[in-house]
């Protein structure tokens, strides 16, 4: 089909738009990236853009020489797996009870469990009710209390509802149970939703320091955005190099050489980022799908 002069005119500016909006978010991660792979002293010159001048591995050295790096990540593996598959199950099933018509007081609990998205305790009544849980300083807080995410639930329950009821009430006359028709019929006809809103599941949970920081005192909990954190706060090249070379097995080897707290953070952002990173390749093909399905039909 053939354009005219002015939609070509309207292309050319929305792709250039698109390209130039594309830079803007991808350059930070990339001149953070060639950062990381430069000699620190030479980055502390200025002028550092595209591509790395004195290209060195030293910086990567030191962070994965860095027992507390590795203690860290494994911390946010674990609630960042364990995390996302609880949310996303009983999320799932507080939203599939709640597209049901026939349970009794459906709507009252659809406004309360709305109410508490724009009502909350506050930080200090919050601290006190998980001390006396004793979740305080414990790696249950990491995830417990994100098991139930009301706008994932809106977003469930909108999806649920917009499965055909018959094909509910054939498995029934076939006889299946309430959670077998959940498990069988439900779930793995819910692949896109549950693929996009566990992908969003898990960078909260891979991302979030500031909760960690506040119920958490024991070094070896901290997820590793807190690492990335207590970094970043570091006051000096010194403090912060010497720090790593005095962990056991840490990198004393690489200390003496020209390392600056800029060179390492960007290197520690770099790592940090990668794995959560590489998980948007695999839930691509369902990210758009699950957020229309889940947003369009009520």
């Amino acid at each position: 089909m053939k354009t005219s002069g002015s939609d070509r005119i309207m292309n050319t500016v929305i792709y250039g738009a698109l390209a130039l909006l594309s830079f803007f978010s991808l350059y930070p991660f990339w001149n953070a990236f060639i950062i990381s792979l430069n000699e620190g002293t030479n980055t502390s010159l200025g002028g550092l853009t595209f591509w790395p001048r004195q290209l060195t591995f030293d910086n990567y050295e030191v962070i994965l020489n860095d027992n507390r790096f590795f203690k860290a990540t494994f911390v946010s593996v674990i609630r960042t797996v364990a995390g996302t598959a609880s949310a996303i199950f009983l999320t799932a099933l507080f939203a599939y009870g709640l597209s049901k018509k026939g349970v009794i007081g459906h709507k009252w609990y659809m406004l309360l469990a709305i109410f508490t998205m724009y009502f909350q305790g506050g930080l200090i009544p919050t601290y006190l009710w998980f001390r006396e849980l004793g979740l305080f300083n414990n790696i249950w807080v990491l995830f417990v209390p994100w098991m139930i995410s009301v706008w994932n639930m809106i977003v469930f329950r909108t999806f649920f509802k917009g499965i055909p009821e018959g094909l509910e009430e054939s498995a029934k006359i076939d006889g299946c149970s309430n959670y077998g028709l959940f498990f069988r019929i439900i779930v793995p006809l819910s692949g896109p939703v549950v693929a996009t809103l566990s992908l969003f599941q898990a960078v909260f949970f891979w991302n979030e320091w500031f909760h960690s920081g506040i119920y958490i005192n024991d070094a070896a909990l901290l997820p590793v955005q807190n690492y990335l954190v207590n970094m970043i706060n570091s006051n000096s090249a010194q403090e912060m190099i010497s720090q790593l070379g005095n962990v056991p097995g840490g990198a004393g080897d690489v200390v003496s050489r020209s390392i600056t707290p800029k060179s390492l953070q960007m290197t520690a952002l770099i790592v940090v980022s990668l794995p959560i990173i590489m998980v948007y390749p695999f839930v691509q093909k369902f990210f758009v799908k699950g957020v229309l399905i889940g947003s369009m039909k009520e």
